[in-house]
């Protein structure tokens, strides 16, 4: 999920400059620690983050204290962006997978840029659309596939946002991601390293072998992983050809004709 130049977070770098510019002054660039949870389930969203690189799960809290993750956020999207709905509790945590930087807005701040600009509510509405299916597609594999495959997906995904194959992961992250127990885990690992898919896991690092791990996944990460590219790709040409009109450059089409 390469971002165009210029900009790390695809969402921000498919808006035209003029409506950026509306969010420009009030972001902030903030460190996205490693477990840091940016959000808690039954709070008011105060930010909305932007992440430039780094992975955050958004994570189901149960009431007998059971987690699962139900979608992760890289650089291609945001979290916190239902704000825009208005003012309501976060309907999930969300935690720092994998360390990086983000750029942060107030929730309000973007709100009021949302009510203004076209262009930011049709990226908003193509993240969403990103999201949902990423909802959809995780549960109907969490209800059809194997939790070793459901691991490995997970794994993938994160892989796809951190660029290496050094993925910052515990056994203990991997539970709650899951929503299995550790010792759950410590077999699938071993099952994995069996097949060669991780090459070690020491100190909170696995280092994966991604095309086996690939073997051993379910097609709900490729699946995902191309759905989420076609939406992204058509967000970015859109804003694009906006842009271009905007400027000038490009022959404005109604239905009487080019003017």
């Amino acid at each position: 999920m390469t971002p165009p130049a210029g900009m790390s977070n695809r969402l921000l770098a498919a808006l035209p400059a003029s409506d950026l510019d509306l969010l420009r002054p009030e972001l902030e660039m903030i460190a996205l620690d490693q477990d840091a949870v940016l959000s808690r389930a039954g709070d008011d969203i105060e930010y909305v983050f932007f992440p430039h690189s780094g992975a955050i799960s958004l994570m189901i809290d149960m009431a007998d204290g059971h987690t699962v993750a139900t979608a992760v956020i890289g650089r291609e999207g945001a979290v916190g962006t239902l704000s825009v709905l208005g003012p309501s509790p976060s309907a999930n945590t969300a935690v720092v997978r994998a360390a990086g930087t983000a750029a942060r807005i107030p929730a309000s701040r973007f709100h009021a840029a949302f009510g203004r600009s076209p262009a930011i509510r049709h990226a908003v509405q193509n993240h969403v659309r990103s999201m949902l299916m990423q909802f959809q597609l995780g549960s109907a594999c969490n209800a059809l596939h194997p939790v070793e495959a459901r691991m490995a997906r997970w794994m993938l995904q994160l892989r796809d946002r951190v660029d290496h194959d050094v993925l910052p992961l515990t056994q203990q992250a991997l539970s709650q991601i899951l929503g299995v127990r550790r010792t759950t885990v410590t077999l699938l690992m071993r099952n994995l390293r069996a097949r060669g898919a991780i090459r070690s896991d020491r100190r909170g690092l696995i280092e994966i072998d991604r095309a086996r791990l690939a073997a051993a996944a379910c097609e709900c990460h490729r699946a995902m992983r191309l759905e989420v590219e076609e939406i992204l790709s058509a967000n970015s040409d859109q804003s694009r050809a906006r842009g271009l009109l905007e400027a000038g450059r490009i022959p404005e089409i109604k239905s009487g004709g080019v003017r």
